[in-house]
């Protein structure tokens, strides 16, 4: 976290609010050097006004340099007018109106965008990432599992892909989530995604009919299930996951 230092330290706050202090550095006290940001996976450059200075272009210039991805805030800005901040991606650029909160969840979301495949561990020390990065785990694999569905034209040889690709899914979901599952919690899930099972039958039947849209359908059923776990995945693990799981069951134990 860079930038003035007054909405950065707001910004800070709420990003690690309920989670690890030290996953997020603030850095708005000083001159942002590439040491500073050294193993750094994002940072987020707060400007108090509508456009960046030379001092915060110098300061983006450097992240990119440095492989650190940068998300750019500006506060004074009427929220919906584009603004080309150099060595900024345009959908890094999130603009604030004067007087309006900061769009806390948009952060997360680009922040999330952002984290690429390791997203999850940040994650698990930040509670206000964790819905969108297990969103952004959801469509990468639904993505795939589709893109392998219409691809492999020999009947079943998909299906031990897609359920790897699913349990890896559940697994990320998990670890951003904060949890860790053994073989025995991985079972309790294992009837869930099962069910995708049926929607790929369904696919099957269509190839052959009309080839085109069969290998299509199949891509899409697969990508559909793949979601459709996904989110039931995210569901579970917010609402306590395998730790509500156990209180259940030593509940159940006590009154027995």
């Amino acid at each position: 976290m860079s930038g003035a230092p007054e909405h950065a330290e707001a910004l800070r706050g709420a990003l690690v609010a309920g989670g690890d202090q030290r996953a997020v550095r603030d850095l708005s006290d000083w001159e942002v050097t590439r040491y500073d940001v050294q193993g750094a996976q994002v940072l987020v450059h707060v400007v108090d006004g509508p456009r960046p200075s030379k001092a915060d272009e110098a300061v983006f210039r450097m992240a990119g340099r440095s492989d650190v991805e940068v998300l750019c805030v500006l506060i004074g800005e009427p929220a919906g007018e584009a603004v080309d901040v150099p060595y900024v991606l345009a959908t890094d650029v999130l603009a604030v109106a004067p007087g309006e909160s900061l769009p806390l969840e948009r952060i997360a979301e680009r922040i999330a965008a952002r984290l690429g495949d390791n997203g999850y561990a940040l994650a698990a020390k930040l509670p206000v990432l964790r819905r969108p990065v297990s969103e952004d785990i959801v469509r990468g694999f639904s993505r795939q599992n589709g893109v392998l569905a219409a691809a492999i034209f020999i009947p079943g040889a998909d299906l031990p892909v897609l359920l790897l690709n699913q349990i890896r899914m559940v697994f990320r979901i998990a670890a951003a989530h904060g949890e860790s599952i053994d073989r025995e919690r991985a079972l309790e899930l294992l009837p869930v995604i099962a069910a995708g099972f049926g929607f790929r039958a369904v696919a099957r039947s269509l190839v052959g009919v009309v080839p085109g849209v069969g290998w299509a359908a199949q891509g899409a059923l697969a990508f559909a299930a793949t979601r459709a776990l996904g989110e039931a995945a995210i569901a579970y693990f917010e609402a306590g996951g395998t730790k509500r799981l156990g209180d259940l069951v030593r509940s159940v134990r006590s009154r027995s």
